[in-house]
């Protein structure tokens, strides 16, 4: 049951029948926006925001008020919508039809996709890449949906469309005029920069934060300064003032939640972020799939054993490929952009894990570069005995310091990180007991907090098979032999 608070008292607005039991911040989500036109869903990383939309959209859906919904998301949580999200959370009693939109179609989903167009009495969802909105042919079709449904329009992730100037976030804003009902969702709202308000704001309605155009907002809410770099002259933000005011104004049409907040949240929450191969990548893989054996740029890299076959493609979905001469080269991946949205999209601090060194160099350098040189320690193998226990301390009690990126084999034992409520397998290993230690480093006694681990998968890889079958406590390194491990390759 939905209640708002009247004169004080609590008033019944909604018996709504859920698929799966709500927690009483996700109720106070819903009551707070299930009819709004415009709203914004500021609640962070493993909070839920995700069913709160699912089951917003279904209320709308049951009292007549949209009949289409378009959810747009970062390529790498596109597929878990379609596949896990809508599954899991759309209530069962709801007639709907989903597609999933992909750019190069065969003739088949080709038709699933216009069938949506149709005005059936059903609920249409279309779910799209963000990327998608950055060509015509995306930004056609999404016109074309909205234009034939009462359609809510949802940008998850929302931080995806924070720059003013970028191609993608004019087309939404446009797409967004025609949609009758808008949300935004991101853990991140304001902490990194308050100008990144935006353009999210203006998506779902240009006067909410009362502003004509991007440099009033930033002149009201920042101070700004001349930099000369490189022969040319550039505005940055010396430092942002009348923030208090922002926070106000934004709180009318929002609703924000950190995990601290939400005590009645399980104490471990299990996230998926998925991945494709670039090309480059499809070619070496392949070819190390079909024949155990992969050249790359002259260099060649043979196996002799399943096991080692399994690595060498576990290495390939990661970036790098590994000869025969032992030397590495990298492959172009996907995987370093998608943890860096991931990071971009939470508060407070994490333990990133990675399987391989030269995936651990690569993660601090590019955290380095963004954040700069105190956001970050190591502990791994590479890490001086010297220096391990002071990064532990730094991270344990340095605001500054948000990111550790380790190994399980080096960090996952004995070490106590519990200032960490977000924990992200950049990769995984084989072996489950390093494993479930690597995760028990934030999620032990001193933890107050509710736990997000997030695990980055390649689609369609050996990548898959690894992490399913550690979250089903399997122990890949002794219990999956021979003619199984050929099935996963």
């Amino acid at each position: 049951i939905l209640y708002i608070e009247v004169n004080r008292k609590k008033k019944i607005i909604m018996n709504y029948k859920f698929r799966l039991k709500p927690y009483a911040h996700q109720l106070t989500a819903l009551e707070k926006s299930w009819n709004k036109e415009n709203f914004a869903y500021f609640m962070e990383m493993g909070t839920g925001k995700t069913k709160v939309l699912i089951d917003n959209m279904s209320m709308l859906y049951d009292k007549g008020k949209i009949d289409g919904a378009l959810i747009i998301a970062p390529k790498g949580v596109v597929k878990t919508w379609y596949e896990q999200e809508l599954p899991t959370h759309l209530p069962k009693h709801i007639d709907n039809t989903t597609v999933l939109w992909q750019s190069n179609i065969t003739k088949s989903q080709q038709e699933k996709l216009d069938s949506i167009l149709e005005n059936e009495m059903l609920l249409h969802i279309l779910v799209m890449n963000v990327e998608a909105l950055s060509t015509e042919k995306g930004v056609n079709f999404a016109r074309k949906f909205i234009n034939a449904h009462k359609t809510l329009m949802a940008i998850d992730e929302s931080t995806t469309i924070k720059t003013p100037t970028a191609s993608r976030t004019k087309n939404i804003i446009l797409l967004g005029k025609q949609a009758k009902y808008k949300r935004i969702m991101t853990g991140s709202p304001i902490t990194k920069n308050p100008l990144d308000l935006y353009t999210q704001c203006e998506f779902l309605d240009p006067w909410l934060l009362d502003f004509a155009s991007y440099y009033s907002f930033r002149n009201r809410y920042a101070e700004m300064k001349t930099m000369h770099l490189r022969g040319r002259s550039i505005q940055v933000v010396s430092e942002f003032k009348n923030l208090g005011e922002l926070s106000d104004t934004v709180k009318q049409f929002s609703y924000r939640v950190l995990k601290e907040d939400c005590l009645d949240l399980p104490p471990k929450n299990f996230i998926k972020r998925h991945i494709t191969l670039t090309p480059e990548q499809q070619k070496v893989y392949k070819q190390m799939k079909d024949h155990a054996l992969a050249m790359l740029n002259g260099k060649v890299t043979t196996t002799m054993t399943v096991l080692t076959q399994l690595m060498r493609l576990h290495q390939i979905t990661c970036g790098h490929f590994t000869a025969d001469d032992g030397s590495v080269q990298s492959v172009k991946s996907n995987r370093m952009n998608e943890l860096m949205s991931i990071l971009e999209d939470m508060d407070g601090k994490a333990i990133i894990w990675a399987n391989y060194q030269r995936d651990i160099e690569n993660i601090v350098d590019e955290i380095t570069d963004k954040y700069g040189p105190e956001s970050v320690v190591d502990y791994y193998g590479l890490t001086p005995q010297e220096d391990r226990q002071d990064n532990i301390r730094k991270f344990q009690n340095n605001p500054e310091c948000r990111f550790l990126v380790g190994t399980p084999q080096t960090g996952g034992y004995g070490i106590t990180l519990t200032q960490a409520n977000t924990v992200i397998y950049y990769s995984n290993g084989y072996d489950l007991e390093k494993r479930l230690q690597s995760e028990d480093r934030a999620h032990r006694i001193g933890q107050k907090k509710t736990v997000t681990y997030v695990d980055l998968i390649c689609e369609d890889t050996v990548d898959e098979k690894i992490v399913k079958a550690l979250r089903d406590k399997i122990n890949i390194a002794s219990e999956v032999m021979g003619e199984e491990l050929k099935d996963w390759i």
